[in-house]
Formats: C-alpha cells, structure tokens, sequence
C-alpha cells in the first residue's frame, strides 16, 4: 500500500502543499499539535509528517515517541513567520552522528 506525505502547520504556511498533492492539516494552535501529529503518525498512511518548525518546536513529547521508528520520518520546515533552524541543526547531528563529525555546515 502507498503511503501519502501530510504536512501540519498554520494555515498561511501550509496552504500552498495541497497543489503538490500533499495531504494538509492546518493548525493554528499550539495545544493542538501533539494530538494531531499522534493521529496521523499513529495511523500508517503517512510515509512522511512535515511540522512546521514551529509546531516542532512544542511536539517534543510526541515527536521523541516516532523517534526510533523508519516511518513516519517527521520533518520540520520553516513557515512563513521565519526560520528557526531546526532542520539544519536536525540534519548537522545527524550527520555529525554518522561520521563522527559535522562535515556539512562545519563552520
């Protein structure tokens, strides 16, 4: 079975995924990040979760559950209120992780 790849964030930042045929979740709170990201992590139709960084910022306690696991790969962007960095530090200790040093943004 194929799996989807769904994308939680404020509605202004996420609005323009369902055109790529990713399936949206909008939401405006913050309090409502964790249940929601747990239903569709929880329900196996997505292969990918994108949050954006700052619903991941306040999903630590669900996100560190899918941690371990290879599906859903949980992945944060930036919305349109700016960066906060997340996935370049994400991506930097993971490398880092794996090669014993971060060879990629290694300043």
């Amino acid at each position: 079975m194929a799996k989807n790849i769904a994308i939680l964030g404020d509605s202004e930042s996420i609005k323009g995924f369902s055109a790529i045929g990713l399936d949206v979740f909008p939401c405006e709170r913050e309090e409502e990040a964790a249940p929601l990201l747990k239903k569709l992590a929880g329900s196996d139709r997505y292969a990918i979760i994108y949050l954006t960084e700052e619903l991941y910022a306040v999903s630590g306690r669900e996100l560190a559950r899918y941690s371990e696991q290879i599906t859903p790969a949980i992945i944060p962007l930036p919305g349109v209120r700016g960066k906060r960095g997340t996935g370049r530090s994400r991506l930097s200790s993971f490398v880092e992780k794996a090669v014993g040093s971060d060879i990629i943004f290694n300043e």
